[in-house]
């Protein structure tokens, strides 16, 4: 029938510019075909942005600048609002065209913490900034017309924010999460948000995992693996038998081929759970109304089971369900939800038996989340989600693929002329759900998991071989514990003494276990012993005229092996003050030794690491060393420095054109090749646990690789390049170019501390096992002694 409508205007004199646009909006409405409208739409819409600006008056201060000025919209979930973005030198502001949801909205640039550029109906055009650390929801999320504005007032942003760029990479929060230093719900969050998952964009709305499997029982137990699900599959593969007839479809399926035919992640999905927060945006989805009763998220339990023998219905949880509020789950709003086919009225969401109520119910949700099972498991949901089984071949391998309009790059809207097609296509992409960014391409490490004990598996020997007494066990915890406290120090060391020794830069350090005679070696071409205690020169030893380029004293401190650029490596008897023995093993400069369970491992600028089995010679008679040579392991170019693991299982290698290779050293196998650097590789060490490795290069940087899959998980540029350094897997001391001790946060990428010390650069550095004392060696020639003071 007809209806009359009365709206009454505050201002008189727009009355002429509402009716005209009220025309013009009804001509769209009538059109027969949605591209024709939109079209139409948009026009009315670009011609009233062009005739308006950005009104100055509503800056906070006069004496603002401003940077930039152009058209955007503002993204709120379903609905963009157009209007004009406006930055200055102190604030970033949006005044929507209708004036609502209030005539301007202002961000100070100050309080700005994290900013993303967006993908927005799979183009890259949106922008969110956040002004808090770990908050889900931004401040505003804005969608401009062309990439260029929206890049360039990324730039603008961006240069307010200190530590913006390294402070947003998937890797940097994989090493704070593997190390313990977010939860598992913090490093979802960052992943949702750097997969372009937010929610202001129902479309895009950050996807989290079901974790429990168990909504029956009365206590919910979480150290039985029975009461999780099944990390390592998607939600449709969780039910053999539904699998079964998926996968039975998909082979007769035509390409391109799916599995499932909805997705995890939707609008629809979304709202189906935040019915009873938010029903303006469902009855907004479904043209004014709910749901059936019966399809209502009417109770946990019913919907996990849905999840598991559903023909369709394959979704995942939202953040929500790890949260603090749970007015999703009550039906404050006292909504009219319907009656359910037993008559029964849809009220509050049923809860499992374990909740005593909804508080009660997120927060055991997000203990399941936080739990030993879920931390080892995780990295399993991640590959599925954001990682390498999210397309490809793993995909199909993992039963883990979707409709193709659901991947990014899975259409390209631009080559769509016809507009019809065009709005059907992107109404589809928007409302079917969107797979996150890829961010991993490789298998995502492991998080690691304290240990119940602080003995490592390779120090737990049976009582039957040696029968440790308590005290020594408690001593061991002791060292961990000083260790732990001298870490925790180390920015507290001071110089004790100088001494300038040789003639050229000192190359090596190495010290007897007593920690009285410091053995150096240096580009002088000599070995020298310094007394620690007489503070005196003792011993000077030349082999050949080449540079000497390290040293190492053999268990029992009789003998020190010293690496020339002669191409031999020296045996030299401290007892009897004299060359034992030469080993002529290499081509090229021997670079580096390291000595290991009466293994000698060296490498040279020849392109090889070569590991012998040495057989001591008898000191008295002549006989010589006897040297088996037990793996050679080829590089293509020259090895400049190598390094063991706590284990001896693995020696990672560094090149002189920046590649870094880890090997398997039983089996003399590289299980990862990474080109980490541009110039050559100064140094290198594994972290104290063997997970991770540690470079550093001619370029300034740090890396980190992740031990277990070789993944790049940091890069951290200094302002001059570190020559060597020690690290106990999160702090590092290194020795820079110029000279200085610098102590870095590496998760923080930043350095904490400065200590003057040579003058030139600090070719070496040497540790004691307690960490508590430190000797570097310099291109200055001189020695310096360093102690912790507490």
């Amino acid at each position: 029938g007809k209806t009359e409508h009365l709206f009454q205007l505050d201002v008189a004199g727009k009355l002429a510019d509402v009716v005209q646009t009220l025309h013009q909006l009804y001509r769209a409405s009538c059109l027969d075909k949605m591209g024709d409208q939109a079209a139409m739409i948009t026009a009315i819409l670009q011609s009233r942005l062009a005739r308006t600006s950005f009104d100055k008056n509503r800056f906070q201060s006069i004496s603002e600048t401003l940077h930039m000025e152009c058209k955007a919209e503002m993204v709120t979930p379903l609905v963009t609002n157009p209007g004009h973005v406006c930055v200055t030198d102190a604030n970033l502001y949006f005044q929507p065209l209708n004036g609502y949801p209030k005539p301007v909205v202002q961000i100070t640039l100050q309080n700005v913490r994290r900013i993303y550029k967006r993908r927005h109906g799979l183009m890259p055009l949106g922008l969110e900034v956040f002004c808090t650390e770990n908050d889900l929801c931004s401040d505003i999320y804005l969608k401009f017309y062309n990439y260029q504005d929206r890049d360039e007032l990324y730039f603008l942003i961006a240069t307010y924010i200190e530590n913006h760029i390294t402070e947003h990479t998937a890797e940097s929060y994989m090493l704070q999460w593997q190390r313990g230093h977010i939860s598992n719900y913090q490093y979802l969050l960052h992943l949702n948000n750097l997969a372009d998952r937010s929610c202001n964009d129902l479309s895009q709305y950050p996807v989290f995992p079901w974790i429990i499997a168990d909504y029956s029982s009365s206590e919910l137990d979480l150290t039985k693996p029975e009461t999780f699900r099944d990390l390592s599959k998607p939600v449709g593969a969780l039910n053999k038998e539904r699998l079964d007839r998926l996968l039975t479809r998909y082979e007769e399926m035509p390409e391109p081929k799916f599995m499932y035919g909805s997705h995890y992640s939707s609008p629809g999905y979304v709202l189906f759970y935040l019915v009873r927060v938010a029903p303006e945006y469902m009855l907004c989805l479904q043209n004014g109304k709910f749901d059936h009763a019966d399809r209502m998220f009417n109770s946990i339990a019913e919907t996990w089971k849905n999840c598991l023998d559903g023909a369709t219905d394959f979704k995942e949880l939202i953040p929500e369900f790890y949260e603090n509020d749970s007015s999703f789950l009550v039906n404050n709003l006292k909504l009219d939800l319907g009656k359910r086919q037993g008559g029964k009225t849809v009220e509050d969401v049923e809860l499992p038996p374990w909740a005593s109520g909804p508080d009660d119910f997120l927060q055991k949700s997000r203990e399941a989340l936080e739990s030993q099972y879920v931390s080892e498991h995780l990295h399993e949901w991640i590959d599925i989600v954001f990682g390498y089984k999210q397309k490809g071949s793993e995909a199909v391998a993992a039963h883990n693929v979707f409709h193709p309009l659901t991947y990014e790059g899975g259409v390209d809207l631009n080559s769509i002329m016809d507009p019809n097609e065009k709005v059907a296509l992107l109404t589809q992409i928007l409302e079917f759900g969107q797979t996150p960014k890829q961010l991993f391409t490789i298998p995502h490490p492991q998080r690691i998991m304290p240990k119940s004990s602080s003995r490592t598996p390779s120090q737990s020997v049976s009582i039957t071989e040696s029968p440790v007494s308590p005290n020594e066990e408690s001593f061991e915890d002791l060292t961990e514990e000083s260790i732990t406290l001298a870490w925790n120090n180390i920015a507290k060391l001071k110089l004790d003494e100088q001494y300038k020794i040789h003639k050229e830069a000192v190359t090596g350090i190495a010290v007897t276990c007593n920690g009285s005679s410091v053995f150096t070696t240096s580009q002088d071409s000599t070995l020298k012993m310094f007394s620690k205690e007489s503070k005196a020169l003792q011993r000077s030893v030349s082999f050949s005229n080449m540079a000497l380029s390290s040293c190492l004293i053999l268990p029992g401190d009789t003998t020190v092996i010293c690496s020339s650029w002669d191409n031999h490596i020296y045996f030299y008897s401290i007892a009897f003050g004299r060359r034992q023995d030469v080993l002529m093993g290499h081509d090229d400069a021997v670079s580096k030794i390291c000595w290991r369970d009466g293994c000698l491992y060296s490498a040279s600028w020849d392109s090889t690491v070569k590991v012998w089995h040495c057989v001591p010679g008898e000191t008295l008679s002549n006989k010589k060393h006897h040297f088996d040579l037990l793996a050679e392991l080829e590089h293509d170019v020259s090895v400049n420095t190598i390094d063991l693991n706590a284990t001896n299982t693995m020696l990672a290698s560094g090149t002189k054109e920046g590649t870094i290779s880890v090997w398997d050293v039983t089996t003399a196998t590289v299980l990862h090749q990474l080109p980490c650097h541009s110039g050559t590789v100064f140094d290198a060490a594994f972290s104290p646990d063997s997970r991770h490795l540690l470079s550093v290069g001619e370029d300034c940087c740090f890396k980190v690789i992740d031990v277990q899959t070789g993944m790049l998980i940091s890069s951290v540029t200094a302002d001059e390049p570190q020559r060597c350094f020690k690290w106990d897997g999160n702090t590092i001391l290194s020795g820079s170019q110029s000279g200085e001790l610098l102590i870095w946060d590496l998760l923080g990428g930043k350095v904490t501390e400065r200590i003057k010390g040579h003058t030139g650069a600090v070719m070496s550095m040497w540790m004691n096992e307690q960490c508590n004392s430190v000797i570097t060696g310099g291109e200055d020639k001189q020695i310096m002694f360093w102690k912790l003071q507490y």
